[in-house]
């Protein structure tokens, strides 16, 4: 199964053996999940969406701070 993670800042794919979580497929790719909002069809997920298929993700990187 590949994740495509696709946004301004990130453009990757992650391969899985079995369904994952928004929050693991994050981490394996490098992407500190507290950074970013993931979406699908402009339908915000959150980060404990189990994925079972293939599929295109958006992700929006998020800013924080004062």
């Amino acid at each position: 199964m590949q994740i495509h993670f696709v946004g301004r800042d990130h453009d990757l794919i992650v391969n899985f053996e079995d369904s994952v979580s928004i929050r693991e497929a994050l981490t394996k790719a490098k992407i500190q999940p507290s950074t970013v909002i993931v979406s699908l069809d402009e339908n915000i997920l959150p980060h404990s969406t189990l994925i079972k298929s293939d599929i295109v993700l958006k992700v929006t990187t998020v800013s924080s701070g004062g």
